[in-house]
């Protein structure tokens, strides 16, 4: 009789730990979600005081159109995921190759309004840059709990598609970074 107990017990504690293995991961999925979320709010944002800053013409008429076509090409490529890195790594790149020099993003401090333009620009760089974090984070984690064997074999994930983690360059540029 107290075999019996025994293998109950087990299968109970079995059950117990199958149950919060697929609560976890659930529980990692809407974590997912709420970053993915964040980060397309940032990224929206990113490029929306990109644009506003563009067209102040604080900057000279090359960055401005520059900085207006990268911002503009992001915010319209929403709906496939690898068009959408490849436009938010543009416009990085854009950010990068305007304000990569002290110097000019110096002068653009001096100019009435220039310092509230790029307070915003480098508050939303870093937050971008953030929330990617914290997506990608959420997915290695999810990641990692889908691989072990029981998930697989037992299917705890159910339906859910295998988190993907964005990949994007969110290098801060140089004239945004604080002197060191």
């Amino acid at each position: 009789m107290s075999n019996w107990i025994w293998v109950a017990v087990v299968i109970v504690a079995f059950g117990l730990y199958l149950s919060w293995t697929a609560g976890r991961l659930d529980r990692l999925h809407a974590r997912i979600d709420a970053a993915r979320a964040a980060l397309d709010a940032q990224l929206l944002r990113r490029a929306a005081v990109t644009q506003e800053l563009a067209t102040t013409q604080l900057l000279d008429p090359a960055s401005s159109l520059v900085l207006q076509q990268a911002a503009h090409h992001a915010r319209q490529a929403t709906a496939d995921r690898e068009t959408r890195e490849v436009a938010e790594s543009e416009l990085s790149q854009a950010l990068r190759a305007v304000f990569d020099d002290r110097a000019e993003a110096e002068a653009l401090r001096e100019l009435p309004g220039g310092q509230e333009a790029l307070t915003d620009l480098t508050s939303a760089v870093r937050r971008v840059a953030m929330a990617r974090r914290f997506h990608n984070d959420a997915v290695r984690a999810a990641r990692q709990v889908r691989r072990h064997r029981l998930v697989r074999y037992l299917r705890l994930a159910g339906h859910a598609p295998s988190p993907m983690a964005f990949e994007m360059d969110d290098e801060v540029p140089a004239g945004l970074e604080p002197d060191a």
